[in-house]
């Protein structure tokens, strides 16, 4: 069941969004080379319960981090641990917050001091794929508007998206309805109105689009190897523009689609 928000439920989940993207800025500002991820994952932690908010993610289904911290071929879902961070590493942070009842959530790949070409086109072509589907989260459109730009996109430069894990509805919970694939699937044809509000979160793959799950049970890698970039807004559906919760300034004006 879509679950459409009110301007009530609003009030409470814009606070709750502003909250997460702080706290992932603070995060991505953290990381650098020599740092380990749990040093990630506890930093995160301490800046939720600086602003008042507690993790979405810990203890959910058991997962044991405040954040997932995806490294490399990482997809999502990745452990903090004692691995260290090197120069040229690129790492995909997802920080889901509660924050007065209401979820929010985004993500964003980050290079450790710096990356190589390659990585770096990646970690772009992903985060533009993110805003192509952002644009078309209007009234009126479906969620394979949405998942067809993000495909289209991504495909027509060269790289794949992940068919096993895909956005979603977000508000008191972590997970409501609908499914948002970053691949068209006629199961998720849902209309858009106005009220619903939807995690957008395209991973995308340098190589193949195969994943599989390590044998810890949560983290996802790469079949083949090849780097992974991740990239999430939560987004509102209004009677005209989407607005970007995650992002009170809005759309970037380099990341605009024409």
């Amino acid at each position: 069941m879509i679950i459409l928000k009110s301007e009530r439920d609003l009030e409470a989940m814009r606070p709750a969004c502003a909250v997460a993207s702080t706290v992932l800025n603070e995060v991505a500002a953290f990381i650098r080379p020599g740092v380990t991820t749990r040093e990630v994952d506890e930093f995160a932690a301490a800046r939720m319960k600086h602003h008042g908010a507690r993790s979405a993610f810990h203890g959910y289904r058991k997962y044991p981090c405040y954040t997932c911290i995806s490294v490399n071929d990482e997809v999502v879902h990745g452990l903090a641990n004692s691995r260290q961070l090197r120069f040229g590493d690129i790492v995909s942070v997802d920080v889901g917050v509660f924050y007065h009842g209401y979820v929010g959530d985004n993500a964003r790949t980050v290079a450790v001091g710096g990356c190589g070409v390659a990585a770096q086109r990646l970690m772009d072509i992903t985060e533009r794929a993110l805003y192509e589907g952002i644009a078309q989260a209007t009234p009126g459109n479906r969620v394979t508007d949405i998942s067809r730009a993000i495909q289209t996109f991504v495909e027509s430069n060269g790289y794949s998206v992940v068919r096993e894990f895909v956005g979603h509805g977000v508000g008191r919970s972590v997970h409501e309805d609908p499914q948002v694939p970053n691949y068209v699937d006629a199961k998720c044809n849902q209309r858009l109105r106005p009220g619903m509000t939807i995690a957008i979160e395209p991973m995308v793959n340098a190589g193949q689009p195969g994943v599989k799950v390590l044998n810890d049970g949560w983290t996802v890698v790469t079949q083949d190897g090849s780097l992974s970039a991740h990239f999430e807004h939560t987004v509102l559906i209004t009677e005209g523009e989407p607005e970007i919760l995650t992002w009170p300034e809005q759309m970037p004006s380099r990341l605009k689609v024409s």
